[in-house]
């Protein structure tokens, strides 16, 4: 059957003109994309804390009144202290700390305790070790000058890294500010949040942005709670042993878990500094507290980040490992999420899948019958 030439001009002329527009929107799209690009971490950072903070806001504001603008600046202000309180009194303590060996280097009242003969007689490094902590113990220009090759591009790369973390960091208070003024229009936020995932993926598009809250929700507390919980529980240990610098290796350990690192790498080498330095029951009692504290993480975060959810454990947890080791900072929370919603995807349209084959196959049967 043929198509009359009119009905056939008119279909073009509607390809057409939707062709068109796709290619504008898809434009604007682009444009305004780029517009916003240099914004997008702290905005994605932004709407993560919001929805993080979301349910200390909800219960302020009703403890004051529903007074949301009031609560909204108290919340920010406290997340504003929480952060920046440590790091100011860790980056003074740090400077100070430089200041003072570099002082004390100066004036040649540095000077290293002996080695341990336990170190200077271990087979195949015990001779090195004492040729470097003997030139050490010589001055800190000999040092310098002798593994200059090495330690110029190693002080490189910790610059470079110092100005990543201070950019990054600065980048996150912004958030912090950014996400105290959703807080105030968070209903009428995560309204449209709805609206619009509906209108993307209907009719399961509520339950997607359902889904995504509740396992940023989880991550926070399984995540960053369970770090700073670790960080602190370590922290108090380390001080409590006497360990030179406790706090700034207590802020170590919490970096390193929130990036699932794990304190391990802070642990270890203390560890190893206490069996060497301390008496044999010191150091056992040391490493008796510090490595249940070093593996509660591998318990707590199981049952914290599944809580609520349908999603498996393991889903989300292979999320967080994931997204933090391809995104940084960020896919700790962007990867469990779109993990949970393409997991759930998966799940329905197998369910769907079967539902329908058996529906069709119900169909066919009830004729013959």
């Amino acid at each position: 059957m043929s198509i009359p030439p009119e009905r056939l001009d008119h279909l073009e002329a509607r390809v057409t003109d939707l062709v068109i527009r796709l290619i504008l929107l898809g434009l604007f799209a682009y444009v305004s994309l780029a517009l916003i690009r240099p914004f997008l971490p702290v905005v994605i950072w932004a709407i993560i804390l919001a929805v993080a903070l979301g349910p200390m806001h909800a219960w302020l504001s009703a403890k004051m009144g529903e007074r949301r603008k009031l609560a909204a600046v108290l919340v920010t202000l406290v997340s504003l202290a929480v952060v920046i309180g440590p790091v100011a009194a860790l980056a003074g303590n740090l400077v100070e700390t430089v200041y003072d060996l570099v002082a004390r280097a100066n004036n040649g009242s540095l000077r290293l305790p002996e080695l341990s003969e336990r170190l200077s007689t271990l087979p195949l490094v015990g001779d090195r070790l004492q040729e470097f902590w003997s030139l050490a113990a010589s001055g800190l220009k000999s040092v310098l000058i002798r593994y200059k090759e090495f330690l110029a591009p190693f002080g490189v790369k910790v610059l470079g890294l110092l100005s990543t973390i201070s950019f990054d960091l600065f980048q996150f208070i912004l958030s912090i500010v950014v996400a105290g003024l959703f807080l105030t229009p968070g209903p009428d936020l995560a309204k449209w949040g709805r609206r619009i995932a509906t209108r993307v993926v209907a009719p399961r598009g509520e339950q997607f942005v359902d889904l995504a809250t509740t396992t940023i929700r989880n991550v926070s507390r399984g995540v960053v709670g369970v770090a700073l919980l670790q960080s602190i529980l370590i922290g108090v240990v380390l001080q409590a042993a006497g360990l030179p610098s406790a706090g700034l290796l207590a802020f170590v350990i919490l970096v390193l878990s929130i990036l699932q690192i794990g304190p391990v790498l802070v642990v270890l080498p203390v560890l190893i500094w206490a069996w060497v330095t301390m008496t044999t029951g010191g150091a056992l009692l040391l490493t008796g507290l510090l490595v249940p504290l070093t593996v509660m993480d591998n318990f707590l975060k199981p049952m914290l980040m599944g809580r609520g959810l349908k999603t498996p454990a393991l889903v989300i947890f292979l999320g967080v490992i994931g997204g933090t080791l391809t995104y940084g900072l960020i896919g700790l929370f962007l990867g469990p999420v779109v993990l949970a919603v393409f997991y759930d995807l998966i799940v329905s349209w197998a369910l769907y899948g079967g539902a329908s084959a058996k529906t069709g196959q119900v169909e066919q049967e009830t004729p013959a019958n």
